[in-house]
């Protein structure tokens, strides 16, 4: 993500914890609420319970009060969700800390081989069940996955990482607290749609682009999986991308013909729209200037997102 564009802000972890109240009995009423019906100040977070669990609530007490939310600021500030979604012109979106289910999540051996297991992480956590992660862009869901990191493990995140100068390997620790918010700041052609306009250099072209969503990395990622499998190899990330990306070129929309284009593309056209999109892409700016203790050589460097990023070393 780029670097370049308007002054970004830090993530901002709340200091307090929001805990939901206890179930409270009706005005008037000196009789306790039914056991099926416990309030939990507009934080479902486990959804629907059948019957049979009803008396292990009860015994429970006020142990589901330990799972705390926390709000979250998007990157795309909502703009580009449609109109009666519940992402529509939202800025924050609310989710419930990591807990041993979802470490069970991440340990599922079926949603690691299906590329998934991110999207069902994110799934699990949201407070608002009509959210649909899917279809959120890639930017808010790394957004919400540092903060589930943080809230979860702390925001150090310590890693091995090899100077491009000397090749010295060395431990350094990433604070992710203090990783810019990029937020949008171009317009999309209307609001509620996920969708920009581009004018090519060279061959002077408009171009109308999305930015990713979670369910067209997901598809990306079985693809490639599928091209693995097969013997394989895949060296088109940069016009698979683009080819998800781009939606229409003038006023051809039809997705083969995009295809044949992008394939033919000249080189300086698509070097600037993926220049374009990377500098206002919303999300967060997964890179941090370190220095080598051997050379000290300084450079940016990205923020590894591997099995260490929800599994902190002891």
């Amino acid at each position: 993500m780029s670097e370049e564009g308007t002054p970004q802000e830090p993530i901002k972890i709340p200091d307090h914890i929001k805990n939901s109240p206890s179930a409270q009995a009706p005005p008037g009423s000196s009789q306790q609420p039914p056991p099926q019906q416990p309030m939990r100040k507009g934080n479902e977070v486990f959804g629907g319970s059948s019957m049979s669990q009803v008396a292990h609530k009860q015994n429970m007490g006020r142990l589901d009060d330990d799972i705390p939310d926390e709000t979250i600021p998007l990157p795309s500030k909502g703009l580009i969700y449609p109109e009666g979604t519940p992402l529509h012109m939202m800025q924050t979106v609310d989710i419930r800390v990591m807990t041993a289910k979802e470490e069970d999540i991440l340990t599922n051996r079926a949603l690691i081989k299906k590329g998934t297991v991110i999207t069902e992480l994110l799934r699990s956590c949201m407070v608002n069940r009509a959210i649909n992660v899917s279809e959120m862009i890639s930017g808010d869901r790394n957004a919400i996955m540092v903060a589930l990191r943080i809230t979860g493990y702390g925001s150090d995140y310590p890693v091995e990482i090899e100077c491009s100068e000397c090749g010295y390997k060395h431990k350094y620790s990433f604070t992710l607290a203090g990783l810019p918010i990029q937020s949008l700041e171009i317009e999309p052609v209307r609001p509620g749609v996920n969708l920009f306009r581009f004018q090519l250099p060279v061959s002077g072209k408009v171009v109308y682009f999305k930015y990713l969503s979670g369910l067209d990395e997901d598809d990306i990622s079985q693809t490639q999986e599928n091209m693995r499998k097969q013997g394989l190899v895949n060296d088109n990330l940069i016009t698979t991308r683009l080819k998800y990306a781009i939606q229409r070129i003038e006023d051809v929309d039809d997705k083969i013909l995009i295809e044949r284009f992008v394939g033919r593309m000249r080189a300086a056209d698509s070097h600037a729209l993926r220049k374009y999109m990377d500098k206002y892409e919303p999300g967060i700016t997964m890179k941090e200037s370190v220095t080598c203790p051997a050379c000290e050589h300084t450079e940016k460097v990205v923020v590894p997102i591997g099995l260490g990023f929800f599994w902190p070393e002891e």
